[in-house]
Order: C-alpha cells, then structure tokens, then sequence
C-alpha cells in the first residue's frame, strides 16, 4: 500500500515538476503568487490522481490482489487513497481561498498570475466546473468525517458513499476545465488523462452495478446455530456460480439488499459442494441482531471469494505460528478443517487469544481438530485465566531457528503490539502475515 501510494505521489510530482521546468510554470506573476499558483496546481492534481486511483479501487479488480496481498489490502489502498485525496482537496482549498486573501492583504493585488481568457461555451463550462468543484469538496469532506466516525451507522454511510462515483466525475470535470491549457502538451497532461479515464472507468462501473457481478452466486440459509450469546454460525448452500475457494478467504455476504453486502470470512474448507459457513460475530448493529433477522431457508447472495490468507502461501523453511484472537480465529478454522484431509502435511503452532476459555465457543472445535493434526500445536490463552501470549512468549520458544513465519488474524492493535515487540526481539528475522480486514 505504502509502496503504491508513494509512486503514485511520486510520479505526479515528477511530471508537475518537469512541466515546471519546461515552460518555467506560471508566468506573469511576482514570485509570491507563482508559488501560491503552482501549489494550487500541485494539491490539485495529487488530489485527482489519488481520487482516481480509489475509484478504480472500488471495483474491486482480482488481478491486484497478488501484487496489493488479497482484497482487504486492495481495499486498504482504496481508504488511504481517498482520505489523502481529501487532505489535498482540503490543501487544494486552503492555498486558493486563504493563502490568496493573506497575499492580497500583505503585498496586494498586483504581481497576481494573469488567469488564462476564454470566451463562449468554454467559458461556461469552466465557470460549472469551478462550482462543482466547490460543491464536490465540502461534500467529500462531510464524507471524510463520516468514514472516520466509527460509530457512524454502516447502513447510512454505504448509501451515503454510493454518491462518490458523481462526486469523482464533477472533481474530473473541474480538474481537466481547470488545468492550464498548457498541460495538454507536456507529459502532465497524459497523466491527468490515464488516470482520469481509470477513475472515469471505476465511476461509471460502480454507477452500473457491475462492481462483484461476475464473482456471485445465490444460495440460501441451510442451518443456523447459536454457540455463543455474540456469535452466530450461518452455513449456506450455493448455486453453480460459486466456483469454489481456498481455505482462508472472505465473501461478501448480503442477506438483505437493503443492508447490502458485509464481508466475513469463510470458515470451512472446500469440499466441492458449494457449501461454505461463516462463524459470524457481533460487533456492530447489523450483526448483533442478525440472528433474529435470519431463518433456514432464507436467500443469500455470496460475492467472491477474495483474500490472500492463503495457507499455500507459507515458506515451507520457516518456522510456522499461527496467531488468532477472538473472531479472527476464523480462517485458521478453514485451515484446519482443509488439513483434515491431509493429516501431517503442515507443521505449526497455533496459539489461540480469547478473553475467557471456559466459555469460548471455539475451544472445543479447535481441540476436536488439533487432536486429528499431530503437526499443529493448539495453545489456548485465556486473559481471565491470566494466559495472555507475549510476544517474548513466541519469540523465546523459538530460539535457534533460522526463521520465524507468522500467520496473524485479530484486533489490529494486538498485531501492533506483536509486531513491535516481535521486532525488537527477532532482530527482523520474521516474516509477518496479517488480514487487513477493515473495509470502511
């Protein structure tokens, strides 16, 4: 994500620059408003460009997930890709409007870049993109306060966020309007112009409906179960289009279209018969009263599978621990129930983190699996039972081995803290693997 992001920031700058040196940027201007105007241009387009490539994002495209490591991080990308692309709106925003007053009232008017002239239709339609650029801003920054409220209710929030694709296509509109005309011979131009059509692309796909259609199938609720007052196991039957998925992945679930499509983890193996069960918990308000929203028999549209939480990924030279903690449990659930088949072929160390193993309603599921896999060490850590994992815990026990790979999947800042600690004490000689399972 860092490494995309980066480029991408990278490169827009480059070419800015180059255009920079190329006509010796904004002319005509003393040098206090030549500055004030290049940094209008440069928040500008980094702001588009990052706008851009979320929107493409949004289409969730397959074939990234080797390059990004699965769907939850292509959809990490998409996050940070629009919350820096506000920030440079907001930049974008601050330069014209504050720095242009704090100019005028410092050296005054005069030295001003001369803007460009046009007359008739064209005119117009800069005088449009100019307000809708406006308008687009003060909602895409509405919508960044709402993304980072978590306690914002998801359902309003999707619907809120199914008007981004009409935002992007005015911020496109004010951005190829109000470029220098210029542009259009250097290299920024071209660039302005790929990543406009990438982002054009995502808009009006997402506009169309088509964003998971080819990746779907319906099914319908075969069993329900309850084992725990926050956890609900949900197991469906697929129809033809579900073409199967390796243990450790997620779908998009949607059990209401109104409520649209939520992501969870895949919790079995596959065994060819498009059945899959998801272990669901209740952490927001959709999934806390799910259970009294679902019934047997009941419809389901399923969306992927997607993910690269892939136990075939592992080095097979490295030493293999596996760390979950309360609901992210879950793909190594698909793990074992995968190794059935093949007891013995996989060597690890599980260590499950769960606040009170007497009333967990895993612990005995994994110890019924553990029992029939004699590589897979089961370590059940209950905090009411004073049992918490450190990081020096796992770190000491492997003391001498060439190289240490770690499977994680919980509460991000559990993994923070492995991370760290894991650092300090294994010298960087690890590997750190984790599902990045937040798509808002």
């Amino acid at each position: 994500m860092k490494i995309l992001l980066g480029s991408l920031l990278a490169i827009v700058t480059l070419v800015w620059g180059m255009d920079v040196v190329a006509t010796g940027g904004s002319s005509g201007g003393s040098l206090p408003w030549v500055i004030r105007q290049e940094a209008l241009y440069l928040s500008g387009l980094l702001s588009i460009a990052l706008m851009s490539l979320a929107m493409f994002l949004s289409t969730r495209p397959v074939w990234l997930e080797t390059p990004l490591g699965g769907m939850d991080r292509v959809y990490r990308t998409h996050k940070w890709a629009g919350i820096l692309a506000v920030g440079f709106t907001v930049v974008h925003w601050f330069v014209k409007e504050i720095v242009g007053d704090i100019l005028k009232a410092l050296i005054g008017r005069e030295g001003r870049v001369p803007k460009e002239s046009f007359a008739g239709f064209l005119e117009v339609i800069r005088d449009l993109a100019k307000d809708m650029g406006e308008w687009a801003f003060y909602l895409l920054l509405a919508m960044l306060l709402i993304t980072l409220w978590k306690r914002f209710p998801y359902k309003t929030w999707r619907i809120a966020h199914q008007a981004m694709p009409v935002l992007y296509l005015m911020l496109v509109l004010h951005a190829v309007m109000l470029s220098p005309t210029d542009y259009w011979t250097q290299p920024v131009g071209m660039l302005i112009a790929v990543l406009s059509a990438a982002g054009i692309y995502g808009a009006l796909y997402s506009l169309a409906g088509r964003i998971g259609r080819a990746r779907s199938a319906s099914g319908t609720v075969t069993a329900i179960e309850q084992p725990a007052k926050d956890v609900l196991t949900v197991s469906c039957q697929l129809d033809k289009h579900w073409h199967g998925h390796r243990p450790g992945q997620f779908a998009f679930m949607t059990f209401d279209d109104k409520e649209g499509a939520h992501p969870f983890t895949i919790a079995s193996a596959d065994r060819g018969d498009r059945r899959i069960n998801f272990q669901i918990k209740a952490l927001g308000d959709y999934t806390r009263t799910l259970s009294k929203r679902l019934q047997v028999g009941q419809a389901v549209k399923v969306e992927g599978p997607y993910g690269r939480f892939d136990m075939t990924r592992q080095d097979s030279g490295a030493r293999q621990i596996w760390i979950a903690g309360g609901i992210g449990v879950t793909p190594f659930l698909a793990w074992l129930d995968a190794l059935q088949q093949t007891p013995g072929s996989v060597s690890a160390e599980l260590h499950y983190c769960t606040r009170d193993r007497t009333t967990d309603p895993f612990v005995a599921r994994l110890e019924a699996s553990c029992a029939a896999l004699p590589g897979i060490q089961l370590h059940i850590h209950g905090a009411q039972q004073g049992e918490t994992l450190s990081a020096a815990e796992v770190a000491g026990a492997q003391a001498g081995s060439r190289r240490l790979e770690i499977w994680f999947c919980g509460p991000q800042g559990l993994a923070d803290k492995f991370k760290q600690e894991l650092g300090r004490l294994w010298q960087g000689r690890f590997r750190f693997h984790q599902e990045a399972f937040e798509m808002r």
